[in-house]
């Protein structure tokens, strides 16, 4: 490319969109009209909080939270928050149940990441973690994370969990829930406990979070995402948290709960409008700035529509490449992930072709993640229409020979 930039097909950190970093550039040197760089401002002026207080402003309008949740802004990435969600849930528990013998824990195992977090939570304790369904087991191979599993294959046993979680879009295995609540792969959210007022649900988001809307939000107790997918740099993670869940976890660790760092407390992030201590100050100026951009094009709505055109083009290309031999799709049909694409490419060393191939016309990052290998295409908000046909057409020509 004339500029020396590639496509990017990252998982993360991701793409960003062009125009975004040329403007996040400008704000190194003098953030609104300061005359002191995003990076050097402190995060208590009142040009930063008056900022944040839009990037908040940003998230609701688009996502349209109720004003039951606040949103809150962190560090650590997911997987701080496989611990986090734990403790201060546990926490909660603790202050609604304080004589109860024994919590339980249920946890949709659907793709790696769902499973680390689950071993997180039996690694910290404090209650019996239940796996309510676990995807390998209607695999191809019995091993793999191929799909989501029909709804008759989950198991909320507890009538009164101190948390549900599952991960909405699985990263490295390229598996997603459907946003179509008449789909066999959407969340079963008519399975989940009914007797249980304010349900804990627990949704991970990292992946496509800002990439469509969010189903029943208001029934979740908390959401949370790491931002390098679709909104920014890494070091950002946004939080969306019930405010039943906003509780005392000291008052709780009285009562039998483990002690909760504090930097790590909901109630701490929200008593202090997520600048208790420094935030991830950059991360935080470059997300808004796509925040804005988004809100210009039409917000989620108009990301929704535009991710499955890209992707219906990706799923297409690697149908025919099935057809012929070729390629070799990891997920089963209506599983595939709108934002990572994952595929094989069969034959003794037609992979590694495949990828030089693609990074000789300026595709970058689209091998598979360590564990699973294979190919990985992440279409994030900031990769073009136009970005994918390029690939779509490098791997029909890649047929071809």
């Amino acid at each position: 490319m004339s500029d020396g930039r590639v496509i990017n097909f990252g998982a993360g950190p991701s793409a960003l969109p062009a125009s975004v970093l040329e403007e996040a550039a400008k704000g190194l040197l003098n953030f609104n009209g300061t005359g002191i760089g995003i990076a050097e401002i402190s995060h208590r002026s009142k040009e930063f909080t008056a900022f944040l207080a839009e990037v908040e402003s940003l998230i609701r309008s688009q996502l349209d939270v109720p004003e039951t949740h606040s949103i809150l802004f962190t560090q650590g990435g997911g997987s701080a928050q496989f611990s986090a969600v734990v403790l201060n849930l546990l926490a909660r528990h603790h202050l609604l149940n304080p004589d109860l013998p024994e919590r339980d824990l249920d946890y949709v195992v659907t793709g790696s990441w769902s499973k680390k977090a689950a071993e997180e939570a039996r690694r910290l304790g404090g209650g019996r973690v239940n796996v309510v369904v676990d995807a390998r087991a209607s695999s191809k191979d019995g091993r793999t994370f191929d799909s989501i599993p029909a709804h008759a294959s989950y198991s909320f046993t507890s009538p009164n969990p101190a948390l549900i979680y599952y991960c909405e879009n699985e990263t490295v295995d390229g598996v997603e829930f459907s946003n179509d609540a008449s789909s066999p792969a959407s969340f079963p959210f008519h399975l989940l406990p009914q007797n249980t007022p304010l349900l804990p649900l627990v949704g991970d988001y990292s992946s496509s979070f800002m990439s469509r809307p969010i189903p029943r939000l208001a029934d979740h107790a908390i959401i949370y995402a790491g931002a390098q997918k679709n909104i920014g740099p890494a070091g950002l993670t946004i939080l969306i948290v019930r405010k039943d869940c906003l509780v005392d976890v000291d008052a709780a660790a009285k009562l039998g709960a483990a002690p909760v760092p504090l930097t790590m407390a909901y109630k701490t992030l929200a008593d202090n409008s997520s600048v208790y201590n420094t935030p991830a100050v950059l991360p935080i100026y470059i997300s808004g700035l796509v925040l804005r951009r988004s809100a210009e094009q039409g917000g989620v709505q108009y990301y929704e529509a535009l991710n499955k055109r890209k992707a219906d083009k990706l799923y297409a290309a690697i149908k025919e490449g099935e057809a012929r031999g070729v390629f070799r799709a990891k997920v089963k049909e209506g599983s595939g992930s709108l934002m990572n694409v994952v595929f094989d490419v069969v034959g003794d060393g037609a992979e590694a072709k495949f990828i030089s191939g693609a990074e000789a016309l300026g595709m970058k990052a689209i091998k598979g993640h360590r564990s699973v290998g294979g190919i990985r295409v992440s279409l994030y908000n900031a990769v073009t229409e136009e970005q994918t046909d390029v690939i779509v057409a490098f791997m029909k020509s890649f047929l071809a020979q």
